[in-house]
């Protein structure tokens, strides 16, 4: 069935090590690389005062940032989209993106875009609905076709295609059920057994 599909996608997958629980920033490691200390700085600047990044803020960071790519044709991200992608990120419910939280989504959004890349080699700003098994296999996501084809119902437009916004929101959606899914999985059984308060918790703030 439909679960059964979804459990066999989730043990295929292998995401990035999920971000660390949330530290105060005073209590930064001695051990961090100049990179993450650099990155750590312009966290900084862009989050104010409270250090953390709302979905209005993430929507402007991330809309600057693809602007420079000239070979990447988008219209960029909506605040509808930041919002989702707040809202699967957001492991302490503050509606809001700590450093280690948006480092880990930044890292991911430059890999899915290098995906979307090569697999809009025309540059017309989207993902033909043919090629999106491919696209997800390259992301990481080996999913059952079944699964395959309801991302598209979900995530492209009329004509079957997903543009950059939609296809980036698709991934930060996969990458955080299936580290959610793992997480449950504690025998690592391939079977979950949720309560009806943490099934609302991972469907309905998301």
């Amino acid at each position: 069935g439909l679960i059964g599909m979804i459990s066999q996608a989730a043990a295929n997958y292998n995401p990035q090590p999920p971000p660390p629980p949330r530290s105060h920033f005073t209590n930064v490691e001695a051990n961090e690389s100049e990179e993450v200390r650099q990155f750590r700085r312009l966290f900084m600047q862009l989050a104010g005062d409270d250090m953390e990044v709302c979905p209005v803020e993430l929507q402007s960071i991330l809309n600057k940032v693809t602007a420079r790519h000239a070979d990447l044709k988008t219209e960029g991200f909506s605040l509808d989209s930041c919002r989702s992608m707040v809202a699967v990120m957001d492991s302490d419910g503050t509606g809001k993106l700590g450093f280690d939280e948006f480092k880990y989504l930044w890292n991911n959004v430059k890999k899915w875009q290098g995906t979307f890349k090569r697999f809009d080699a025309a540059k017309m700003g989207h993902i033909k609905g043919a090629d999106v098994p491919k696209a997800l296999e390259d992301a990481g996501f080996q999913l059952h076709e079944q699964l395959q084809q309801m991302v598209v119902r979900r995530y492209a437009d009329d004509d079957g295609n997903i543009n950059f916004d939609s296809f980036i929101c698709c991934m930060v959606r996969l990458d955080s059920m299936f580290r959610a899914f793992k997480a449950l999985d504690r025998d690592n059984d391939g079977e979950i057994e949720v309560s009806q308060e943490e099934w609302l918790k991972l469907t309905m703030y998301s």
